[in-house]
């Protein structure tokens, strides 16, 4: 089976063919100001109504209350919403609700322990985002370019699709997938030259790392 990809953090218009040329199943545009990946509602239309059809337009949000849910899709046109802050299952499924869209959370990793917290989002969320746990003193809740340990995943499954992120690189992607048996992946840092800016070589090379398997 064909392992679907998210590259995430895309933030020009070059972002956007890259993805596409790579075979990109999902994009993700980030809506957190404190990100260097961040856009504004304006510049992530600008992005999104170009996104060739068949790929999945997903904005990530940290902890955003009705107010910026609602201006947010007033002004961008996506197709899922992934929910990376400290969102509980009840406004994970409220946010499903008011939006009419899928909604992806993101569970960060560490130990066995925080995986036992997936289940308590499988009735709410249409997707899991199984994502390194981010260190305490960090100021993105993702995108750091961490990894954590992948044996954690071997032989786990859900009953919602889930993805795995977390210091994906094309050096190592094919280790993740042969010891977590991830069908999707998302990755942000590791197809940039620095944050933010994304590089299509790494792009294709990813893609490439992926064709095996």
């Amino acid at each position: 089976m064909k392992t679907r990809m998210k590259f995430c953090g895309l933030t020009k218009p070059a972002d956007i063919v890259a993805a596409a040329d790579a075979g990109a199943a999902y994009v993700g545009f980030v809506s957190f100001p404190k990100s260097p990946r961040h856009l504004d509602p304006q510049r992530a239309r600008d992005l999104a109504i170009d996104v060739p059809a068949g790929i999945v337009k997903v904005a990530l949000m940290v902890n955003p209350d009705d107010v910026a849910l609602d201006a947010y899709l007033d002004q961008v046109p996506i197709d899922m919403i992934q929910l990376h802050g400290g969102e509980t299952p009840e406004r994970v499924a409220e946010v499903a609700a008011r939006t009419g869209l899928p909604v992806m959370k993101a569970i960060g990793v560490a130990t066995s322990d925080d995986l036992d917290r997936i289940a308590d989002y499988a009735d709410a969320a249409h997707q899991i985002l199984v994502d390194a746990k981010p260190p305490k003193d960090a100021s993105l809740p993702g995108g750091n370019g961490a990894r954590f340990d992948w044996t954690l995943l071997s032989g786990r499954r859900w009953s919602v699709p889930w993805m795995l992120a977390g210091g994906l690189t094309p050096d190592n992607v094919a280790e993740a997938l042969r010891i977590t048996g991830a069908s999707q992946v998302d990755l942000s840092s590791g197809i940039e030259r620095s944050p933010g800016d994304k590089d299509p070589v790494k792009m294709k090379a990813f893609a490439k790392a992926l064709a095996p398997t």
